[in-house]
């Protein structure tokens, strides 16, 4: 018994930890919650999730920390409707599909889709940003066309690995579509949220959802993702893109020598 207090400690504190950091810097928070699934309860001595499993319940627990995000965002006016619009409906498309045809992959093909997905992500943040955010927020302009088809593949590869593609659909805001940084990191929220409405239909269809641990990161993140998002609101912006730089790159460096070990 005395286990499964820690085991359920160890994930309640995985999904707090993920989503307060996810609230901060507009993303689901599985680039930190994936390897930390992966990695620390069997560091612990428990039993480890397979890739499935970690990508099932990270696809749920997105689904809620993007939700609280949203309502912390809200006021301020930094959602951009009309990119929430050309993003959202292709990326919840491409996320259900990636979602419920995971299950025809193997683990290996699961790890090797995040890995280049999050080198890709980390590449994209050390490329120049527009990082003026004294912009006129109502009147925002941006290639429509290369939003959707973006949002579309990215839908497609974070359905797969239960992610829900904000830490990829952030670096394509800010160096090819060009959006000042807090909209693109609210925007991102409520993208990221429709998108894994996609993956998580799409993997509760696939059979792999683990009921105990999605319900310990819901409430995790719902608790840790609003205070996030006050956070980041009074951040620097300079502050917020090294912070998910940061984050990006030391999961890319982990998952690649995993990968190549």
């Amino acid at each position: 018994m005395e286990l499964d207090v820690v085991w359920i400690l160890t994930l309640f504190a995985i999904g707090f930890v993920g989503s307060f950091i996810s609230g901060m810097v507009g993303i689901g928070g599985s680039i930190i919650k994936y390897p930390m699934l992966m990695y620390i309860p069997p560091a612990l001595g428990f039993v480890a999730f397979t890739a499935q499993e970690v990508a099932a319940v990270s696809a749920v627990q997105v689904f809620f920390a993007t939700l609280a995000g949203i309502f912390a965002y809200r006021k301020g006016n930094f959602i951009n409707k009309n990119l929430v619009f050309y993003m959202g409906i292709p990326i919840i498309i491409g996320s259900f599909l990636g979602g419920y045809g995971s299950k025809f992959l193997p683990d290996s093909a699961i790890n090797l889709t995040y890995a280049v997905l999050a080198l890709i992500a980390a590449m994209m943040m050390f490329m120049p940003k527009k990082g003026d955010d004294a912009t006129d927020l109502s009147n925002l302009q941006f290639n429509k066309g290369l939003a959707s088809v973006s949002a579309g593949l990215v839908g497609i590869l974070s359905g797969i690995v239960g992610a829900a593609g904000a830490f990829i659909t952030v670096p394509i805001m800010l160096v090819l579509l060009k959006i000042p940084t807090r909209i693109a990191i609210a925007s991102s929220l409520a993208i990221t949220f429709i998108s894994s409405i996609g993956t998580t239909v799409g993997k509760v269809m696939g059979g792999h959802l683990l009921w105990i641990p999605s319900i310990v990161m819901v409430v995790a993140s719902i608790i840790a993702s609003p205070l996030g998002a006050k956070a980041g609101k009074t951040m620097n912006v300079k502050v917020l893109q090294w912070i998910l730089a940061g984050l990006i790159t030391a999961t890319v460096v982990k998952i690649w020598f995993d990968i190549l070990m």
